[in-house]
């Protein structure tokens, strides 16, 4: 569930965005050090990097031309910079082995701190997590012993970040308020009010009138730091289309055009393109919508995967379909589905790197404060007397047998209860929800979708012609394939998806904070997994497809009575069509958008 909160942002155009004002912050302090003209001119170059690039490239360049004159402190600074500038181009790996070199020099804190920062921003957006939210997981436990200002600001900058990055939006808003507190002086709070607004955008908390985000960007504009404007600027534009506040997101988007243009940097050009795409695709203008997709679609590269060539996707292949271009538009939700699958992919490793890195942690101190208990035991046996000792043991040894003793029954009180409630709301043959708990639990997901305005959809799957499987092949071959039915349905489910047997060959799926058009591209995946996975038993291979009937909250509201209907006459509709296939409720027979409300056909009674 974590992981979805994080679901309304692009997180990898604000992990860019972070990577490069995690630095802007620290310059100040530099030059206020800065004792002799060379480290004034490294000052002076960190403080101009994203307001003035073109300078700072010529700057750097200069001072590469006098590297035989710099002591190993200044080189070290010079090569910080560098690791900066390859990030900032995309050149990952020169970054990635650059910083590393840097914090292997521990010269001081402040400057280590700093290349600790961008390194960890860096990894997480190439996608190697597992060692970034170890870093991040390391940095918060070394955070009370930050004394430097500007390090401690730098610091709990990157974990307000890295908490968000992870769905941990609650955590992270907690930084990003110590941050405000810590903001050294002489340093715009632009940085620190960014963080904030990207966390309360994590924890679904933003509209595009927010105070927050309002005065954020105007801080920004006011501190001479565009790419940070533009960046929130960008997350008003999100929160304007999801209000359908459409001539003013378009109005948005024409003001802070130019200052994007200008700056060149891709995150938020690709952002821009693709937000301009989506406006005109609601404003109904299919030409200009197209344009701008197939623009996003051409400032990235073969293999890119990222959430503005996500959209994009999905507008060409809404618009094809509306024009009647069947081809086309097929070629557009595969590519679609691709981006869709590496987008929750990608969440989830995330989740699971987080967790991951957390536990190790805790592992680790949890260990190294049990062997430094161990010591202290041992110096205090060796001080006692042979008598004191032996009294000691065979107290622990009353002591432990009896603890180990309530232990074990409560084990097997605590086994019994879950046995019971496995029992109770489990089917005994698949595991997954029965019928009556899948019912109870969605009801209640419902419930919570309909406060925060989530969306969702119920999924119905029948197996076709399961009947002459059990009369071909014997029940022992029908309960397997049953089983073999679950264990592809969860393949293309997340964790936070309700799946239950609702009866027989029957079986029901609730996707969490899903469109209708992701519902529609989880139901025909699962379709195709199941024609593509016959069962294989011993006298060969049984072969078998799935009917299946989709109802979304968008048309059905949160009624779990009213969804269960529709998804039943959906699911009517697809086996009477000719099973195989996948109904929408809402559509007709060719696939058109039908007036709201259910279509009729017979449905069960709950």
């Amino acid at each position: 569930m974590a992981s979805r909160c994080f679901g309304r942002m692009r997180p990898w155009l604000l992990l860019a965005g972070v990577a490069l004002w995690s630095q802007v912050t620290c310059s100040h302090a530099v030059a206020a050090s800065a004792a002799d003209p060379v480290r004034d001119r490294l000052a002076q170059i960190d403080a101009i990097r994203t307001k003035d690039h073109t300078r700072f490239l010529a700057m750097m360049a200069e001072l590469h031309r006098e590297a035989d004159s710099l002591t190993p402190h200044e080189k070290r600074y010079m090569r910080f910079l560098d690791g900066w500038e390859a990030n900032y181009e995309g050149r990952y790996k020169e970054s990635i082995d650059t910083l590393r070199g840097v914090i292997a020099e521990a010269e001081d804190d402040a400057l280590g701190t700093r290349a600790t920062a961008t390194l960890m921003n860096t990894l997480t957006g190439q996608g190697k997590y597992a060692e970034a939210y170890a870093m991040a997981t390391r940095a918060a436990d070394a955070l009370p012993s930050v004394t430097d200002p500007v390090a401690r600001f730098v610091l709990l900058a990157n974990l307000s970040q890295m908490l968000t990055f992870a769905g941990q939006p609650r955590v992270a808003l907690e930084y990003a308020d110590l941050m405000l507190k810590a903001t050294p002086p002489g340093v715009s709070r632009c940085e620190a009010l960014v963080q904030k607004v990207v966390a309360l955008e994590g924890a679904r908390q933003l509209t595009s009138d927010s105070p927050e985000l309002l005065e954020t960007i105007d801080v920004c504009k006011t501190g001479g730091l565009p790419l940070f404007s533009d960046t929130m600027s960008l997350i008003q534009i999100d929160r304007l289309l999801e209000e359908r506040k459409l001539d003013e997101a378009l109005e948005t988007v024409r003001r802070i055009t130019p200052d994007v243009e200008a700056s060149r940097y891709f995150p938020h050009l690709v952002d821009l393109s693709s937000a301009r795409a989506r406006i005109y695709e609601a404003m109904g203008n299919a030409v200009e919508a197209r344009k701008a997709a197939l623009a996003t679609v051409a400032m990235n590269h073969p293999g890119d995967t990222n959430e503005a060539l996500r959209f994009a996707y999905r507008v060409l292949y809404s618009i094809d379909k509306a024009q009647g271009h069947y081809a086309s538009a097929l070629q557009y939700y595969e590519d679609y589905v691709v981006q869709d699958q590496g987008y929750l992919r990608d969440a989830n490793v995330r989740t699971a790197a987080y967790e991951a890195a957390s536990q190790h942690f805790r592992a680790e101190k949890l260990e190294t404060e049990g062997l430094s208990k161990e010591n202290r035991i041992l110096r205090l046996q060796q001080a006692l007397d042979g008598k004191a000792v032996e009294t000691s043991r065979l107290y622990m040894v009353v002591m432990a047998i009896l603890l180990l003793s309530i232990v074990f029954w409560m084990v097997r009180v605590k086994r019994s209860q879950l046995r019971f409630k496995w029992l109770s709301s489990c089917d005994s043959l698949t595991g997954i929800f029965n019928h009556q708990h899948f019912m109870t639990e969605s009801a209640r997901a419902l419930r919570t979708l309909e406060k925060r305005s989530g969306e969702g959809c119920l999924i119905f799957l029948d197996l076709d012609h399961f009947k002459q499987v059990n009369d071909t092949h014997g029940h022992a071959t029908g309960d397997l394939l049953l089983k073999h039915v679950v264990a592809l349905c969860k393949g293309q489910l997340r964790k936070a998806d309700l799946l239950g047997r609702l009866g027989g060959e029957e079986f029901g799926m609730l996707l969490m904070d899903a469109p209708r058009l992701q519902g529609t591209v989880v139901a025909e995946r699962i379709r195709l997994a199941l024609a593509a996975s016959p069962l294989i038993v011993d006298a060969g291979t049984v072969s078998f497809s799935g009917s299946i009937g989709l109802a979304c909250t968008d048309t059905c509201g949160h009624d779990m009575q009213r969804l269960f209907r529709a998804s039943d006459a959906a699911l009517y509709r697809a086996k009477r069509k000719g099973r195989n296939r996948v109904v929408v409720d809402g559509e007709d027979d060719d696939g058109r958008a039908t007036p709201a409300g259910i279509a009729s056909a017979p449905s069960r009674v709950l």
